[in-house]
């Protein structure tokens, strides 16, 4: 069966070269075949990377047609959330204090909007973005708790009697627990840095850029825990180091969030991201192609 346009609309032909439409004594499995074909959308792998941050997968049914990409909603709450850190880890014109003054951005845009992107990935199937976006809404609601005193995490350390000669140690036990949890963050950002390696260049510089800063801190939190003089400049320096590093991953964010949003609206300028989907080949397309 063949088909022409009439229109500029393409139909099928039957054996006698008569034109079908969708009337009434139009047979059966040719209307089904008809709707199905108009109903399908096909994208190419380039943009379905940009437009969910993974590779194209196989999955059943069709919510990436029925519901909205909930990808920019959990890169929306890291770019916030991390460009505030890094100004505070900075020092940028005296912001300080932990980010003290950014607990409520940490929690609702860094804790709330990413663990919401992330389950609403979760449910159109997208695994890789899924897990970054819980991991760091985790993070940040964590990060969070722990500058709120209602959670007792640093005053905890803190002894009754602040002259007393145990309250430098005391005090130091928190920087050195708390460098675990960074480093445990550091050592995610490897494994997502290397996952990343599958989609696209600005994510790769992205968990690069935060592997760096989670090191820099983690340095500085296990300097202030060594009682050793000059470590409280070298601290401040490695944290300085650790938001520049910060910073950068908040400017390829910000990119690849204007990059998504230009997708999604069908912009006639669209910003290259470097796919890495279809550079590096997967697993699967390797053993199709052995077969």
């Amino acid at each position: 069966m063949e088909g022409t346009k009439v229109n500029g609309v393409e139909h099928a032909d039957d054996v006698n070269g008569n034109h079908e439409f969708l009337h009434k004594d139009v047979r059966p499995d040719l209307a089904m075949n008809k709707i199905k074909t108009a109903g399908s959308i096909s994208i190419s792998p380039d943009l379905f990377e940009k437009l969910y941050l993974s590779p194209p997968n196989q999955v059943k049914g069709d919510l990436r047609k029925t519901f909205g990409n909930p990808t920019p909603i959990g890169l929306l709450g890291f770019i916030l959330s991390l460009g505030l850190l890094s100004c505070d880890l900075m020092g940028w014109r005296g912001a300080g204090g932990s980010g003290a003054a950014s607990i409520p951005a940490y929690i609702f845009f860094g804790g709330m909007l990413m663990t919401l992107g992330g389950l609403l990935e979760f449910f159109l199937g997208n695994t890789f973005p899924c897990i970054v976006f819980v991991a760091f809404g985790a993070f940040y609601l964590s990060f969070g708790s722990t500058l709120l005193p209602q959670f007792n995490a640093y005053a905890a350390y803190a002894p009754s009697d602040a002259s007393s000669p145990a309250a430098g140690l005391q005090t130091q036990g928190f920087n050195a627990s708390f460098g675990f949890f960074t480093l445990s963050m550091m050592i995610l950002c490897v494994v997502f840095l290397i996952c990343s390696l599958r989609t696209n260049i600005a994510f790769v510089i992205i968990f690069i850029s935060l592997t760096m800063t989670f090191g820099f801190v983690t340095g500085a939190y296990w300097a202030l825990a060594n009682d050793y003089v000059g470590n409280a400049g070298f601290a401040s320096r490695m944290l300085v180091g650790g938001g520049a590093c910060a910073f950068a991953a908040t400017a390829v964010g910000w990119y690849l969030f204007l990059t998504i949003l230009l997708a999604s609206v069908d912009f006639p300028v669209t910003l290259p991201v470097g796919d890495l989907s279809t550079t590096i080949r997967g697993a699967s397309d390797r053993q199709n192609s052995a077969a």
